[in-house]
């Protein structure tokens, strides 16, 4: 692609990763930088490296970009500050992202979620980017993504998820507990019966296999002793750390108090997206082994 038609495919994708960066940053200056960047990041690839799917490759960018920068922010806003707001005259971009612009209140709750429920709210409910390419994008099976954006929801509605979060952590202590144990009847009885373990392409690499069903997955846990509890994203979940780092990061999806999907995550670019914590060094990515 010659690069003035790839300059003009990005000015025609411009407004609309404005507003995703706006939305999830609550920044129109931020915003602006992040696409910039995309941009120039774009702009450097060789001609054989232009990906097929321009659009995609953008959002999937702007969204890990966004990321980046809420996560190295060192203090949260508080929840009485709302982002900033752009001009009331500054052209069709703002324009764009005036159209599109949550409430006040939405914008309150919105800085109140994890970077990652952010992320998958605002890419699916406000964007209407596929499950399955956001999951592309985060690194998370589409099960994942789901559960992220519905947590989301609730607590746009004004759920108080603190009970939920206990049941979560219940579940996936009691199983990680069982497969130490080697505790098969238990196992099983914290899977869902449709329950699948799925595997990024360097879990794959690594020999993790997919499994659906309860007894496959179980069996592929059944006396495991590598993972350590940890905090993904202010959820319970488990890792494998090796040299005081995470290598693996087990994602468990919980419903109804079973365990419905288990993501394998080895990849360090989807790794870097998540903020990891375990009880013995909070720092992320880098905590005490057991």
């Amino acid at each position: 692609m010659h690069e003035s038609e790839l300059s003009a495919l990005f000015e025609t994708e411009r407004p609309r990763l404005l507003a995703i960066a706006d939305r999830v940053l609550g920044s129109p200056a931020g915003a602006e930088d992040v696409v910039q960047e995309a941009w120039l990041r774009l702009a450097s690839l060789p001609g054989s490296g232009t990906p097929d799917n321009v659009a995609a490759w953008l959002t999937t960018v702007v969204t890990r970009l966004c990321l980046d920068q809420l996560r190295s922010r060192r203090h949260v806003a508080s929840t009485d500050e709302l982002p900033e707001q752009p001009d009331a005259a500054s052209g069709p971009e703002a324009d764009a992202v005036l159209a599109d612009r949550v409430d006040a209140a939405m914008l309150v709750v919105l800085h109140t979620l994890s970077p990652i429920e952010r992320v998958a709210f605002v890419l699916h409910d406000l964007f209407a980017v596929p499950f399955e390419e956001v999951a592309a994008t985060l690194g998370r099976s589409e099960a994942a993504v789901r559960q992220l954006a519905s947590r989301a929801r609730r607590r746009l509605r004004g759920a108080d998820l603190e009970a939920e979060r206990r049941e979560h952590r219940a579940v996936v202590d009691a199983f990680l507990a069982a497969a130490r144990g080697g505790d098969l009847p238990r196992l099983l009885s914290l899977l869902a019966p449709g329950v699948a373990l799925h595997a990024d392409p360097a879990g794959a690499s690594m020999g993790a296999d997919v499994r659906t069903g309860q007894e496959a997955v179980a069996d592929r846990f059944n006396g495991a002793r590598g993972a350590m509890p940890v905090t993904v994203d202010g959820w319970a979940n488990a890792a494998w750390v090796h040299h005081r780092e995470v290598k693996v990061a087990f994602l468990f999806t919980v419903a109804d108090g079973l365990i419905t999907d288990i993501d394998m995550v080895a990849d360090p670019a989807s790794l870097d997206l998540m903020e990891i914590s375990g009880t013995a060094n909070p720092n992320r990515h880098s905590i005490g082994e057991n």
